[in-house]
Parts: C-alpha cells; sequence; structure tokens
C-alpha cells in the first residue's frame, strides 16, 4: 500500500524561499508508485493552503506558492480540515489520513518547534526533530548553553536582547570588543540560512551588524571568529545515530553567507573533506554526543572548527539543514552511499518509528 505523505513547506519566515525549493526537491525525488503526495503550503503572511495531490514533477518553484489554488486551512483545526473526524460508531476512515507529515520549512514559525508542537498535539507522526530538540536547536544562544552544559568545547560568546542593547549601546559593544575581540561574528539567535549575519573587524562594522541582526531576532549572539578550517557531518537516525563521512566549506570571499550559500555559488564544497582517522573519529563522537544533548531524532547537520592547533570546537548543529540535492547534508550522504531519494524513505521510516514509539507512553494514572 502506497504511503500517503503530506509535504507541509513555506512558512512565515526570512527563509520562505529556501523551502520552496527543498520542497521542489523532494518532490521530484520521490518515487511516486510508493508515495500519495499531498502539498500543504504555508504563505509568508501564516496563511495554509492544502493543495490536490501531485500526479508528477514540479517544474518550476512558482507553482508551489498555492495562493490561489487549493483550499485555505486552519492549522488549529488539522483533525476536521486534513484528517477528518471519525464519527462515533463509523468504521475506521485511516485511508483518508496521512501516514506521515514532512515539515520542509526552514527558520522561525516551523523549524523551531511550532509545527512540531502543533503535530504533537495531533498525534500525527511527522519527519525529523521534535518540540525540544527543534526550539533548542533553532535558537544559537539556547543550544551553546546546553553544549556548555554538557561539555562540549565550542567558540567564545556572548548575547543581548534588543531591550538591553537599545539601554546600554556602549556597554554591549565594549563587552565584546573585550571578551571576543576582532574579527567576531554577530548572528540572530534564531535563524539559518545564513540570513543575518555580519563578519566584523572593527568598532564600525560591529554596530552596523547589530543593527542588521536585531532586523530579524529579538536576540543576538556574538561569536569570536576562529581561525580554522569549516567541517561539517551529517547525522541520521533516532535511539543509535549514524554519521556521514566529513565535508568541507572553503568560502572564496569572507564567509559563507546567504549570497555564497543560495545565489552566485562562490564557496567550494569539498567532499569528503581531507582529515585525519583521528580528528574523523572525534567528530563522529562529538556529533553524536550533541545529537544526544538536544534530544534530537531524524536528522541533523553538525557543524565545526579544526583550528591550526588541531582543536576540534562544535560551532552549531541545524536541525532541519538545507536540503535540496545539492546541499551539504544529502551530499554528505550520497558520498556515504546513500542517494537522495533513499535518504528521504529513510528519514520517513525514521518519523513513523519514534511515532510508534511514543505510542508506548502511558497517559493515564
Amino acid at each position: 500500500m502506497k504511503i500517503k505523505l503530506g509535504l507541509l513547506y513555506g512558512g512565515k519566515s526570512a527563509e520562505h524561499n529556501v523551502s520552496l525549493q527543498t520542497a521542489k526537491a523532494v518532490i521530484n525525488a520521490l518515487d511516486l508508485t510508493k508515495y500519495d503526495v499531498h502539498p500543504i503550503y504555508i504563505s509568508e503572511t501564516g496563511q495554509w493552503v492544502r493543495g490536490t495531490q501531485l500526479e508528477g514533477p514540479v517544474e518550476e518553484v512558482e507553482k508551489l506558492q498555492l495562493k490561489e489554488a487549493g483550499e485555505t486551512i486552519s492549522p488549529v483545526a488539522l483533525n476536521s480540515e486534513i484528517f477528518p473526524v471519525q464519527a462515533k460508531g463509523e468504521s475506521s476512515q485511516t485511508e483518508d489520513k496521512f501516514d506521515v507529515i514532512f515539515p520542509l520549512l526552514h527558520g522561525p514559525n516551523g523549524e523551531d518547534g511550532t509545527v512540531q508542537g502543533l503535530l504533537e498535539l495531533m498525534n500525527v507522526p511527522y519527519i525529523g526533530n521534535g518540540v525540544l530538540a527543534s526550539a533548542a536547536g533553532m535558537d544559537k544562544v539556547m543550544m551553546k548553553n546546553i553544549y556548555e552544559q554538557a561539555g562540549i568545547k565550542q567558540p567564545n560568546y556572548v548575547w543581548y536582547v534588543r531591550s538591553y542593547w537599545e539601554k546600554e549601546t556602549e556597554a554591549a559593544y565594549k563587552n565584546v570588543e573585550e571578551k571576543l575581540g576582532y574579527p567576531c561574528f554577530v548572528k540572530p539567535a534564531n535563524l539559518g540560512s545564513s540570513v543575518g549575519i555580519s563578519k566584523c573587524n572593527d568598532r564600525e562594522s560591529l554596530e552596523k551588524a547589530f543593527v542588521e541582526a536585531f532586523e530579524y531576532d529579538r536576540k543576538i549572539i556574538i561569536e569570536e571568529g576562529i581561525d580554522g578550517r569549516e567541517l561539517e557531518i551529517a547525522v541520521l537516525g533516532n535511539e543509535d545515530p549514524q554519521c556521514s563521512v566529513v565535508g568541507e566549506i572553503v568560502p572564496k570571499d569572507g564567509f559563507y553567507d546567504y549570497k555564497a550559500k543560495y545565489e552566485d555559488g562562490s564557496t567550494g564544497l569539498i567532499i569528503p573533506a581531507d582529515v585525519s582517522n583521528e580528528d574523523y573519529e572525534e567528530m563522529k563522537r562529538v556529533a553524536i554526543q550533541s545529537f544526544k544533548a538536544l534530544d534530537c531524532s531524524g536528522l541533523v547537520r553538525a557543524d565545526f572548527f579544526l583550528t591550526k592547533e588541531g582543536d576540534i570546537l562544535m560551532n552549531e548543529v541545524n536541525t532541519m539543514p538545507g536540503f535540496t540535492p545539492f546541499s551539504m547534508f544529502p551530499m554528505l550522504w550520497q558520498k556515504s552511499g546513500l542517494s537522495y531519494t533513499e535518504l528521504i524513505e529513510k528519514l520517513v521510516e525514521l518519523g513513523r518509528e519514534r511515532h510508534q514509539e511514543k505510542q508506548k507512553i502511558k497517559h493515564t494514572f
């Protein structure tokens, strides 16, 4: 029997367009003899629109923006609008229910545990990380605080909320200079895809970076600049996560920002990276430790720095990494022997497996 798969994409986030690219890639990779695929689009204003079942590949990403076509639904009424309510005494209508939802959402209002919480309340199987891991992984400050408690080595950092910065502007800048120095990186705490990130080499660039980062979030994080190689490893699994080969990012100009990732291709990706067996084993160990510290499930991309002194520092994990065939996470698994289509099918399996595990929990006493 075919698996009924709902693809949830778009989202009220600065990473909306990244999500559309991800959805298009996943749709075109799915074997439609195995899956009935149903698009569920979230517009940039937060409107949910359910499209009709897909019958083939999607050629243009604009066709996924279901603003005029499809049925507008309420996310708080999924039981009646996506999953028909089973009336008392009626036979089971499981054929009308989704077997699993794949949230292909990047950034706030999707990757941060909000949608995951909604799906948990509805007891709907879904792919990827749960509420806690998604929320902590999205908030770089909370993630780094957890990793600090877990004893995971990482770059030094400080963080601020907007209200403090507005009242103590000069003190904030001085603290960064004293604790981190230059260069440093200023980032919105709750955003990905390198949106709103700036590299700062002096006070003037630091002040501009604070202003820009606070446009995207009420909380920002500032990290010390690390002189080292940027390495990434992909993690896949639930209770027994496995790691891919290591990949290396080689920015050709400055750092790995949004433009370099998605627009001009001005970044080299080396897969597999040239690292010693000792460093590889250590990165795998820390990647799995980081995965478990956040109670992750499904997938994670773990990003590291390898310094000239040989230190391995955790930069961050991404609980919904870039997921087109040309993104690092799928490419790492491709070089590890798992094709893009096989990777998607494995994630479907992991999502359903985790849901079945949760059904064993007692809710009465």
